[in-house]
């Protein structure tokens, strides 16, 4: 079993990377992304909104990989979970593989809260189990699991920048499309004076 963590600051409020986070795909920096379903949706009574969802993805197994397991299959599906706390401030996400579970898990987990010490960063911490069964070279194929998380998470955070620019240009065009829209009628009834 290899264990990967990481930990990476946002220097965006808590709200508005939870919001990218939602919506995070697809994006031009996770291709591997190619469908995301969501299966299930819902608040409790404390007001955690709870998600289940579906992922598709391409794999980006190197060909040595894909040799030793004995696949050359490449998309793979994820269950995701994820409970969104707003009074708590914690956005937590946990994801598993439910393709080839018999010779590869990986169980990841997500957790994002407000910096203790600055309300407008975020802090993110990941960390993810990589456990390959089964096969010879398993210690090699878990090293070469975890440099692709290790490459993907930095691509995620990435996408969440891309994410969050995105959704901040969105607001700025309505914003400017409500200012000319008061201005269009109060300019007519000036003319009309």
């Amino acid at each position: 079993m290899k264990i990967w963590a990481s930990e990476h600051i946002f220097n965006h409020p808590w709200e508005t990377v939870i919001k990218a986070a939602m919506q995070k795909y697809p994006n031009p920096m996770n291709p591997s992304v190619i469908g995301v379903d969501v299966l299930d949706r819902q608040v409790d009574t404390q007001g955690r909104l709870h998600s289940h969802r579906l992922l598709s993805t391409e794999w980006g197994l190197p060909s040595i990989a894909k040799s030793i397991i004995g696949t050359t299959r490449s998309c793979t599906y994820v269950q995701e979970h994820s409970v969104v706390d707003p009074e708590e401030k914690t956005f937590e996400l946990k994801s598993t593989n439910i393709s080839f579970t018999n010779m590869v898990s990986v169980d990841e987990r997500l957790v994002y809260r407000p910096h203790p010490q600055d309300p407008e960063k975020t802090v993110l911490t990941q960390e993810a189990l990589i456990s390959v069964k089964g096969v010879s070279l398993s210690s090699y194929l878990e090293g070469l699991m975890a440099n692709t998380i290790s490459t993907n998470a930095s691509k995620g955070r990435e996408a969440m920048e891309w994410v969050i620019h995105r959704l901040n240009a969105e607001i700025e065009e309505l914003a400017a499309t409500a200012r000319g829209s008061i201005r269009v009628p109060m300019a007519a009834a000036v003319t009309e004076k």
